[in-house]
């Protein structure tokens, strides 16, 4: 998990990700060697007369395929949060599905759940977004008060 940034625009903005060390394209040169050289050890335990090997090493590489999949699809995931001529925007990021929510900022209220590494979560009338998934349960109390010190700098003129 990575910690959240604030853009250099006087931090009204923040970006907060995932920490991954491999892109999608690195996972799929991963996989591609994972799978030579499985074949290569089952097919030289097919010609030792071990048949057997080498529909196991088709399975292991269908599991490993699978959880790589899903480990790459949430790879570019992402929170973002800025202020925009007189909006508040949040855009969430998820398996490659952007979602975009508009709010009033002078309507915006930040609560966190009661624990300090609960959710942060911004209302607006009856609408509600949760945010922080990626931020370290630590990181989520600091990230609320300062999102919730530039709302009020935003209400009550900068």
């Amino acid at each position: 998990m990575q910690e959240f940034m604030p853009s250099a625009s006087e931090k009204r903005d923040w970006l907060i990700k995932r920490n991954c060390s491999l892109t999608p394209r690195q996972l799929g040169l991963f996989y591609l060697s994972m799978l030579a050289v499985s074949l290569a050890i089952a097919v030289f335990f097919v010609f030792q007369s071990a048949w057997v090997v080498l529909p196991f090493a088709g399975l292991e590489m269908l599991a490993l395929g699978g959880a790589l999949l899903v480990y790459a699809r949430h790879a570019l995931d992402y929170e973002r949060v800025r202020f925009s001529e007189r909006r508040l925007v949040v855009e969430r990021m998820d398996a490659g599905r952007l979602r975009r929510f508009e709010f009033n900022p002078s309507w915006m209220r930040v609560e966190q759940e009661h624990d300090p590494g609960g959710m942060v979560r911004l209302r607006s009338g009856g609408d509600s977004v949760e945010l922080g998934r990626f931020l370290m349960p630590h990181l989520r109390a600091g990230f609320a008060h300062e999102l919730g010190s530039v709302l009020l700098q935003k209400k009550f003129g900068d």
